[in-house]
């Protein structure tokens, strides 16, 4: 088994029942010598969120217990407890052995909601704000040989409008499309030991063009770096390179060259050794590009056939029960003729980010930006910081093959966003990865952009026709607004200047010339027989009346968009129902509502965008 094989699913870890998600939550930096810390915790709630006044740091009083990684809302933590939890704390021993202080002990969180205070032996070891992105403390000088006592406490308020929470309800009951909040710890926390000097952190750049790739790294003391690439076993390049004491950077030329695919992928494998320390990475040799209206991948139009995911599981909420979950998921919206996704409403963790890597699924970078206030410069404090962290953490991945840090930046009592807010992050964004282009915020209402989309719920196949007909007649735009169908599709002007109809004509901007898609739109509600007891269902529009009528629109709505050549990608909402939101394809268990391969048959015919 190679490598790449052998990081599917829990091969790469020792996986045993008293481990709840033992694989290794980050293929892209893993090392051999870590301990996963899920499983059974000492737990409590803190309603008045004043256990920090009382010193909770220290052996605090808890009377629970939770199954880690999964969230208190959730039925796998063991609580299933869905109402707000302001503050909760956490509690395990770790046993550290004399061998692990020789070097350097780092302790990572995949994702805490929101908050985060860590104790060790009572001794705050660090902080972290923000529920979706990764963080690590090194907390070698806190620990002792022996038992150690690991505290956290989680501080959470999706209703304070100061921190971003997406599809998380803000009511007490989950509503529309907000389900079931997440509170405290929902990602792998574990240990990682490593040599003084080693590496933290790496940037990998492929170069398709030129068959190359460049590996920078950050280290920790000075030393030499080796980098060894493969591909299915078969070497394919090395360097040795010399580091500063801050970094070591490698231009490796390879000699052979396979490009990463769409439906395929195709991942080369890295060692790299620094002193004593060893690191096992990968990536996808391709490119992306924009050439004026289309959107290129290794250099030629692929048509984006996108599904809607918003990464909820209805036993763990925000977190998968198992690595094969997430995999299931990618290999679910494919077997439907998809080819990628938009992850919505939330930053999903990087294994489930793998996985797409490894099957050339497509995916745009989202954050959870609903429940924030960006109506006020504010906004970047509570924005900017984390998404910084998801990007660096995330730009590794080839399926990723654009940013869109907002979605649908709706008015907050009656207060417009603060565009300033937008083109902040979308500058921060392009500096960190000019690689990749960026849309500004999904939907509405765009500031600056180098994608321009829409999102349109218009269920009239004809009504929804129309509103790109003028962008199919080689106008200059056309559109609608999210949630409902407007736009009359009109073409140029008389004097040639875009003539752009939107719902909100004194907001949305229309900059010219940028690759155009729908990026929401369908939604169609369907109610199995065995659901329709279930009167808090919700979706878009009247709801089909039979599986025939379902098929029939959504070949309708769907053809107008692979018909448009102006078109160069759909994202259909949605690929599950989760939860009171019925217009997915599957079931919230992943059980097929619709016959996939009629949908599937309709999403892969050919795109007008494929064939200009």
């Amino acid at each position: 088994m190679n490598e790449q094989a052998a990081r599917s699913a829990g091969d790469d870890v020792e996986a045993t029942a008293a481990i709840p998600r033992p694989e290794h939550p980050n293929p892209q930096m893993r090392r051999d010598h870590w301990t996963n810390l899920n499983g059974e915790w000492d737990f409590d709630f803190d309603y008045a969120a004043s256990g920090m006044d009382k010193g909770w740091g220290s052996n605090p009083p808890l009377t629970k217990h939770i199954t880690v990684p999964f969230c208190p809302e959730s039925r796998l933590s063991g609580l299933g407890h869905t109402d707000f939890i302001p503050c909760c704390w956490y509690r395990r021993a770790v046993a550290v052995s004399a061998e692990d202080l020789t070097g350097r002990v780092i302790l990572h969180f995949g994702a805490v909601d929101y908050e985060a205070h860590v104790f060790v032996n009572g001794r705050e070891v660090g902080e972290h704000r923000g529920g979706y992105a990764s963080f690590a403390f090194d907390v070698t000088d806190a620990l002792h040989e022996g038992d150690n006592e690991l505290v956290v406490c989680a501080k959470d308020d999706v209703r304070s409008h100061r921190q971003p929470g997406g599809k998380q309800s803000d009511r007490y009951e989950s509503y529309g499309c907000s389900y079931t909040r997440t509170t405290g710890i929902w990602q792998t926390v574990w240990l990682e030991f490593v040599p003084q000097r080693h590496l933290v952190d790496l940037r990998i750049t492929p170069n398709l063009a030129d068959g190359s790739v460049l590996i920078e790294t950050q280290t920790v003391g000075e030393g030499e770096l080796d980098v060894v690439i493969s591909y299915q076993g078969e070497a394919c390049g090395s360097a040795h390179v010399r580091g500063d004491g801050n970094r070591a950077a490698a231009l490796v030329k390879l000699n052979a060259v396979h490009p990463w695919q769409v439906g395929v992928g195709g991942l080369y494998d890295v060692t790299l050794t620094f002193g004593e320390d060893v690191v096992h990475t990968y990536f996808g040799l391709r490119s992306v590009a924009i050439d004026g209206e289309d959107f290129l991948i290794n250099g030629k139009r692929v048509f984006q056939r996108l599904v809607l995911d918003q990464g909820f599981y209805p036993d763990g909420i925000y977190t998968a029960p198992d690595a094969a979950a997430l995999e299931r998921d990618v290999l679910l919206s494919q077997a439907a003729g998809f080819n990628g996704a938009r992850l919505h409403e939330k930053a999903f963790e990087p294994l489930f980010l793998y996985y797409c890597d490894l099957h050339g699924y497509l995916a745009w970078g989202e954050m959870a930006n609903w429940n924030l206030d960006i109506t006020t410069a504010d906004g970047i404090e509570s924005f900017l910081p984390e998404w910084e962290e998801i990007v660096r953490r995330d730009v590794n991945h080839p399926s990723i093959v654009g940013w869109c840090p907002f979605n649908e930046t709706w008015d907050l009592n009656g207060r417009k966003q603060d565009d300033a807010v937008l083109s902040i992050v979308y500058h921060t964004t392009k500096a960190i990865d000019p690689t990749r282009p960026c849309i500004d915020t999904s939907g509405m209402f765009h500031v600056i952009t180098d994608i321009y989309d829409v999102h349109d719920y218009e269920q009239d196949v004809a009504a929804f026709s129309g509103h790109y007909a003028g962008l199919a007649d080689n106008a200059a735009g056309a559109g609608a607004g999210a949630g409902a169908g407007a736009g009359d599709g009109d073409a140029a002007a008389a004097d040639g200047e875009p003539k752009y109809t939107e719902p909100f004509p004194e907001r949305q901007r229309y900059h010219g010339g940028q690759p155009f898609f729908v990026s929401e739109y369908g939604g169609i509600k369907w109610i199995p027989e065995s659901q329709r007891d279930n009167a808090q269902s919700w979706g878009y529009g009247e709801a089909a009346r039979s599986e025939t009528e379902y098929i029939e629109r959504y070949r309708g709505l769907t053809g107008a968009l692979l018909d448009n050549p102006r078109m160069f990608g759909f994202c259909y909402t949605q690929l599950y129902d989760v939860e009171q939101e019925c217009n997915g394809l599957y079931s919230y268990d992943r059980v097929p509502k619709i016959d996939i391969d009629a949908i599937r048959a309709i999403n892969q015919r050919e795109a007008a965008y494929e064939r200009r």
